[in-house]
C-alpha cells in the first residue's frame, strides 16, 4: 500500500470517526444528516435514537441493535430496548432484564444492584437496600452503597445526600463538601452555593461563607458569576460572594460572553459585567448567548441578536433544547457549534449562523447533532 493511499485512508477515517450526525425524521422513517444537511445514512428505521460515542440504537423488526456512523450493524438487533453509550458500556434490555454491554455487544458482569443506571464519566451507581454506592467501568465498587441519593456527576463531581443532608463527593467517592445543608448547588471551580436553614451562601474550601439576606442562589455555570436573589430582586455574585451586580432585577439568567439576560416587568434585555445595558428589556424572553456569539430572543417566536444587540435573524422560529440533548448540562438553546435546531410551523430543521437553513431541508422531527 502507498503511504499516499494511507494517508487518505485515515484521513477518511478520521473523517468518519470525527463527524457528527443528527437523526431526522422523514416519511415517517428515521435517519441521519452530516453538518452538510446531506443524508449520510437514508431514512430507513421505523424508531432510531441518537448517537453517542459512535453508535446509536435502531430498530429492525421489534428489536433493538447499533448501527455506526456509516449505518453499518455493529451490534446485531437483539435487545427489547436499548439506551445510550457511556464511558464503552450501554444498558440493554432482554427477557425483561437490564444488563450491560459493550461495543462488542458482549454482556458485562456487575456487582449486584436493585437497579441497573447507566454509566456516566466513567461510573455508575449502584444501588443495596436504600443506599446508593458507585462502581467503575472494570465492576470495581468505588464506594461503597453510602448515601440517600447521588445526583449525576457534572465535571467529576456530585451532589450527595444523607441524613437527609447534602453534600459532594468526586469520582473517587472522596468528600469535597460535607454533607451538612438543606440545598447545594454543582462544584464549580472548588466552590458550590449552599443553604443552611435559612441561611444562603457560598462553600470554598468546605468553609461555608453567608451571604446576607439571600434566599436563593443558582449553579455557577459559564463564568465566575452566578445570579441570586435578595429582598425579592435578582442580581449577580462572583465565586467570592461579592455583588458585582446589586440585586435589582426580576429575572435573570447565566453570563457567557460577558452578558446576561435580565427581566424587568415582563421584558427581557442583557447586561454587561457592570451591570450596564447592552441591550434594553424589549423582548418577551431572552436566553444566554451561545460561544458562537448569537442569543436567542423571542417576539411572539424566536430569532437571534449579536453581542451587540444587532437581530441577525428574524423572529419567525420555535426553539427547545429538546430531546436527547436535554439529558446533557449546558446544552443551551439556539446555537451549538454554528448550528441551531429550530422549528417552522410544524416541522423541524436547523439554521446556521447567517440564518441560512441547512441543506434547504425540513423534517418531521429533528435532534442535535451527536457523534
Amino acid at each position: 500500500m502507498t503511504k499516499k493511499l494511507l494517508f487518505l485512508l485515515l484521513l477518511s477515517f478520521q473523517f468518519v470517526a470525527a463527524q457528527e450526525l443528527a437523526l431526522v425524521r422523514q416519511q415517517g422513517k428515521f435517519g441521519y444528516i452530516s453538518k452538510t444537511g446531506e443524508f449520510v445514512i437514508q431514512p430507513k428505521f421505523k424508531v432510531a435514537k441518537n448517537f453517542s460515542e459512535g453508535l446509536a440504537a435502531a430498530e429492525e423488526n421489534g428489536l433493538w441493535g447499533f448501527i455506526n456512523l456509516k449505518g453499518e450493524w455493529v451490534i446485531k438487533p437483539s435487545f427489547s430496548d436499548a439506551k445510550y453509550f457511556n464511558s464503552g458500556i450501554c444498558v440493554v434490555k432482554k427477557d425483561d432484564q437490564w444488563f450491560y454491554i459493550n461495543k462488542k455487544g458482549e454482556t458485562l458482569t456487575m456487582p449486584a444492584s436493585e437497579k441497573v443506571f447507566d454509566f456516566e464519566e466513567g461510573v455508575a451507581f449502584i444501588k443495596q437496600g436504600d443506599k446508593i454506592g458507585l462502581i467503575n467501568t472494570k465492576g470495581e465498587v468505588v464506594l461503597q452503597p453510602t448515601y440517600q441519593i447521588i445526583k449525576p456527576f457534572e465535571d467529576g463531581f456530585a451532589r450527595v445526600k444523607n441524613n437527609d443532608k447534602w453534600g459532594i463527593i468526586d469520582k473517587a467517592g472522596k468528600v469535597v463538601v460535607n454533607a451538612e445543608y438543606d440545598e447545594i448547588g454543582n462544584f464549580f471551580k472548588n466552590s458550590t452555593w449552599a443553604g443552611k436553614g435559612k441561611q444562603f451562601g457560598l462553600v470554598t474550601a468546605n468553609k461555608f461563607t453567608v451571604l446576607e439576606g439571600v434566599d436563593k442562589i443558582w449553579d455557577f455555570d459559564f463564568q465566575y458569576v452566578t445570579y441570586a436573589r435578595k429582598n425579592g430582586k435578582i442580581g449577580f455574585v462572583d465565586l467570592k460572594g461579592n455583588w458585582i451586580v446589586e440585586p435589582k432585577f426580576d429575572k435573570a439568567r447565566a453570563f457567557v460572553k460577558n452578558l446576561a439576560p435580565i427581566c424587568e416587568g415582563k421584558k427581557w434585555g442583557y447586561i454587561n459585567m457592570k451591570g450596564e445595558y447592552v441591550v434594553k428589556p424589549m423582548y418577551d424572553d431572552a436566553e444566554i448567548f451561545s460561544t458562537d456569539g448569537l442569543a436567542p430572543v423571542k417576539e411572539k417566536e424566536w430569532g437571534f441578536i449579536d453581542v451587540n444587540g444587532k437581530k441577525v435573524i428574524e423572529s419567525k422560529y420555535q426553539i427547545t433544547a429538546g430531546g436527547f440533548a436535554s439529558l446533557f448540562r449546558n446544552r443551551e438553546k439556539g446555537f451549538l457549534n454554528g448550528i441551531a435546531r429550530v422549528k417552522s410551523g410544524k416541522q423541524w430543521g436547523f439554521i446556521k449562523t447567517d440564518g441560512s437553513v441547512l441543506g434547504g431541508q425540513w423534517y418531521e422531527n429533528a435532534e442535535l447533532f451527536q457523534k
